[in-house]
């Protein structure tokens, strides 16, 4: 890779004031079929180590749970870890804090997971996750609608939040709390801050970002794009890249450059 895009060099140069938010699946991990075999590329644990020693924050945002992530990734030294979209993290002491609004919908994530189970077709995958359960028709097309209507009649009878994703839906608490909250709540007193991820569950740090661009900081909204990748996602970037291989690559950049 060539020259650091104009967009990263004002991170690259005033790293000690300079965050990273990244997104894992299809942003540090390629997309695969089945969501439970999903690990990071070669390479990444060791960049985001090295990042992670430069930069003021280096931040995992994923819909994934934080025990996943930390399974998965170490967590490398100083990276911050936030599963189901800002409901839980581990932070620098390594300690798991849950969102106090959202732990009451516990109970009633667990009492939908084995009705999916139990009335899900052939091929769809219930993925519970302890405050969310996602459901997946990858190997099974034809069925999404069903699962549209079955995430339809949970938000009706249980008050749940469907929020769609690739070939899937995911069912969870009520609550504004999202990518974009999460960046929000992390970046105060940041000169510079980058955003990767190739969902429409990162359009709000998208927006986020674009908050802070308002106010004078420095941002870069990198899309990490392939052939399933919703159009929205590239329209709201300054940078686009090609799939995880090439997230991995640009991060490998900023770290050396970055020193």
């Amino acid at each position: 890779m060539g020259e650091l895009p104009a967009v990263l060099r004002p991170l690259a140069a005033d790293p000690g004031h300079s965050g990273l938010c990244l997104d894992f699946d299809g942003t540090l991990s390629p997309i695969v079929a089945d969501p439970e075999t999903a690990f990071p590329l070669p390479g990444v644990t060791e960049v985001l180590a090295r990042l992670a020693g430069r930069f003021a924050l280096v931040a995992i945002i994923s819909g994934r749970p934080v025990a996943f992530l930390r399974q998965v990734l170490g967590p490398p030294t100083g990276v911050r870890l936030v599963g189901l979209y800002g409901l839980e993290q581990i932070g620098p002491d390594g300690a798991r804090t849950v969102d106090p609004a959202a732990q009451p919908w516990a109970a009633v994530i667990a009492e939908v997971v084995p009705v999916a189970q139990r009335e899900a077709p052939p091929g769809v995958h219930v993925e519970p996750k302890g405050l969310t359960v996602t459901l997946h028709w990858r190997h099974a097309p034809e069925a999404s609608e069903w699962v549209e209507a079955f995430a339809a009649r949970q938000v009706a009878e249980r008050g749940l939040r469907a929020h769609g994703s690739r070939l899937s839906v995911e069912l969870g608490p009520p609550l504004d709390i999202d990518k974009g909250t999460v960046v929000r709540s992390l970046t105060p007193g940041l000169r510079a801050v980058a955003a990767f991820g190739d969902d429409v569950g990162d359009l709000p740090a998208f927006a986020a970002l674009g908050e802070l661009a308002a106010a004078g900081v420095a941002v870069a909204r990198v899309a990490v794009v392939d052939a399933e990748s919703p159009p929205e996602v590239a329209t709201g970037a300054d940078l686009l890249v090609e799939g995880a291989p090439g997230a991995l690559a640009l991060l490998e950049q900023l770290a050396r450059v970055a020193g």
